[in-house]
């Protein structure tokens, strides 16, 4: 007796037979069996008080429902200068969508909708895209020419981004190997989108226009942990300007990641760097199992170009409507069509990712090419399913399915079902070769979907409205001149230092280098007391307490200055620093009111010793030497804050119990 198919056994044996295994498990030499790759495009934004073609006000953010006005666009693709269609701009033409922008008259104007030509480039961002090329030791070209980079998904009004290329050919040290840099280019920032939901897809247009570069790194790392170390490196190098954007959306990581004999995939809008490890690892699988998918296929399948699928409309009587999962309503508006695949039994169900199937591929694709909404597929091999096997043998009959094949059952309108069908197959297709180049986007529990076809050379061409800028030697010498340290040499210092390790990415992030030398050099402070203030304690009080806004890290050198003319011991800076958080408009001599600080000298604190370690006798039994110490310690903590150094305070405690002083 033939065995039932179990999709689910079939998962974990697809698992097996590609070796996956969690991240937390694989060692660097799986990845080295990979031929794991991967490089960078980090797009961060600059800190200009206007947007880059316009003169609108950079940085200002509309509440969502609220805008000024509504523009509908509907999308085409135009020819390249070789008279060829880039494929991403024909996938995003297929899907019929009609796009919203909601516009607020403060943050847009003409140019942003495509009824006014460019005004001339902002020069402050080119100053700043010049001095984060140079940091990453590029050659800067000599004159600089803006290009349209077309983007049909409707992210960008015109249906292009004008960009331009400012340096090339730079690299940043990781470890003991280079990253080389691709190039590094200024161009406008996207829309922002507020909802994608069938063939609506709505955005606001606060933040075009924004001035960004973009880093491309070439393809040197080889490990998940080496990718998110260079994205880590590359925020703090541009962050060491002061000119960039921080905070949510200012900076967006696409990561290319390839195996050997796959292709390159980017996922796209990595929204943070912890992401990078899970995504990069889970994506290697992924390639290595549609590796596997291709191979079995291949041995089934000896003529590849004659292979098609067969498919069939479904009607009520074949298959009852209650077994289709969608509101009552919607059934009269939909309709039902079957698809088989041959050969491709057992491998609907295998394994991509954690939580996905090869199913999930096809699916992911009707929901953005064909704009079919979740659910949109059922498969022959889904492990639950409203479908019972009775209606699959049915739908087995009508398309006259072989044993080795596999079936998919989709519903959509009349209008899109030509779409959804052709979808179906030409992903199918797609499974023959293995790996698709694609853009995919990232999902927080480190899997990812298909957003859409990969971009391709055909995409890019002159901007016709924008002349060519000079690039001077003067300009460049002007801008070296100012430039910040580098990176490498800002973490060799805090180890001079002698900064806690876990210390040095909280005050990289926010380029708190500079702040650090002007306190250790204005007031002769201990160097790992102000990292170690910056890094353990703001750190926490900024992920422990709200604050009512106002606070700079300009803040912290002011209370180390208020602390240093006061004479105060410096460990009231501890102390006194939440409150200095979430009060910031509050003077210095207010917070000590506020913390109970008192002055007193050291003869006045010490003289509580001995009571203290006489109510200790009476209130405890421990045979623990330093119980009463620490207890001590406890107590008298308070008092000695600001001063009396709370080291000295411990000595002394210990002298007087061992002198018998107490």
């Amino acid at each position: 007796m033939k065995e039932k198919f179990d999709p689910q056994k079939n998962v974990l044996r697809t698992m097996k037979q590609i070796g996956f295994v969690p991240r937390k498990a694989a060692k660097p030499q799986v990845y080295q069996r990979l031929g794991f790759r991967s490089g960078l495009e980090i797009h961060q934004q600059l800190l200009t008080d206007q947007k880059l073609f316009c003169r609108c006000p950079a940085g200002l953010y509309q509440e969502e429902g609220q805008y000024d006005a509504e523009l509908i666009r509907h999308m085409r693709p135009t020819l390249s200068e070789l008279g060829e269609y880039d494929g991403t701009a024909l996938m995003e033409f297929k899907t019929r969508k009609n796009i919203i922008y909601r516009i607020k008259n403060e943050t847009a104007c003409t140019y942003d909708i495509d009824d006014t030509p460019p005004f001339p480039l902002n020069r402050q961002a080119l100053d700043i895209a010049l001095e984060i090329s140079l940091l990453l030791q590029t050659s800067i070209v000599g004159e600089l020419h803006i290009t349209r980079k077309q983007y049909l998904d409707g992210s960008i009004p015109t249906g292009f981004q004008r960009t331009a290329i400012v340096g090339i050919d730079g690299e940043i040290p990781l470890g003991r190997k280079k990253i080389r840099i691709a190039q590094l280019s200024l161009e406008e920032d996207s829309c922002r989108e507020v909802s994608d939901v069938g063939h609506w897809r709505v955005y606001t247009t606060d933040r075009l226009g924004m001035p960004l570069v973009e880093t491309v790194t070439y393809p040197d790392m080889k490990t998940p942990d080496e990718v998110a170390e260079t994205a880590h490196y590359l925020r703090f190098l541009a962050r060491s300007t002061g000119k960039v954007r921080t905070g949510m959306g200012a900076a967006r990581q696409d990561v290319n990641v390839s195996i050997s004999g796959g292709t390159r995939v980017e996922i796209k809008g990595v929204a943070h760097i912890r992401w990078i490890p899970e995504l990069t690892h889970v994506e290697a699988f992924r390639q290595k199992a549609l590796l596997h998918i291709r191979t079995v296929l291949r041995e089934r399948v000896r003529d590849v170009a004659a292979w098609s699928t067969a498919t069939r409309e479904i009607n009520s009587t074949e298959l009852p409507p209650e077994r289709i999962p969608l509101p009552r309503p919607e059934r009269r508006k939909v309709r039902v069509a079957a698809v088989n695949l041959p050969e491709f039994r057992g491998l609907l169900s295998c394994f991509t990712q954690p939580g996905q199937v090869f199913a999930d591929e096809i699916s992911h694709r009707l929901k953005v090419i064909a704009c079919l909404e979740k659910p949109n597929m059922a498969s022959s091999e889904d492990p639950v399913s409203q479908l019972t096997e009775a209606d699959w043998n049915v739908i087995r009959d009508v398309l006259g399915a072989g044993p080795r094949d596999a079936q998919v059952v989709i519903w959509a309108s009349p209008e899109d079902m030509p779409t959804a069908l052709e979808t179906v197959t030409e992903r199918c297709r797609l499974a023959f070769d293995g790996v698709p180049n694609e853009t995919r986007q990232a999902l927080p529990d480190g899997t990812t979907c298909f957003e859409r076809v990969l971009p391709g050379p055909d995409r890019m061409y002159p901007d016709t409205d924008s002349a060519p800028i000079p690039i001077t030697g003067q300009m460049i010498r002007d801008i070296e001149a100012r430039l910040p340290s580098s990176v490498a040499s800002r973490i060799r210092q805090f180890e001079r230092w002698g900064i806690p390790a876990d210390t040095h990415s909280y005050l990289l992030r926010n380029n708190l280098f500079l702040l650090i030398q002007r306190i250790i050099d204005d007031f002769d402070t201990n160097p790992v007391f102000v990292g170690s203030v910056l890094g353990h304690t703001l750190k926490h009080i900024e992920g422990a307490l709200p604050s009512a806004g106002g606070f700079t890290y300009e803040k912290v050198h002011d209370l180390f200055s208020f602390v240093h003319q006061r004479g105060l011991e410096r460990e009231i800076i501890r102390r006194m620093l939440p409150e200095v958080y979430q009060h910031p408009k509050m003077d210095f001599e207010s917070v000590l009111i506020t913390i109970d600080y008192r002055e007193a000298a050291e003869e006045e604190i010490l003289s509580h010793v001995p009571v203290l370690m006489q109510k200790f006798n009476e209130i405890n039994t421990s045979d623990d030497e330093l119980a009463v110490s620490r207890w001590m310690m406890g107590k008298l903590r308070g008092l000695a804050l600001g001063n009396m150094p709370l080291a000295g305070l411990w000595r002394k405690v210990e002298e007087m119990r061992h002198a018998g002083s107490v």
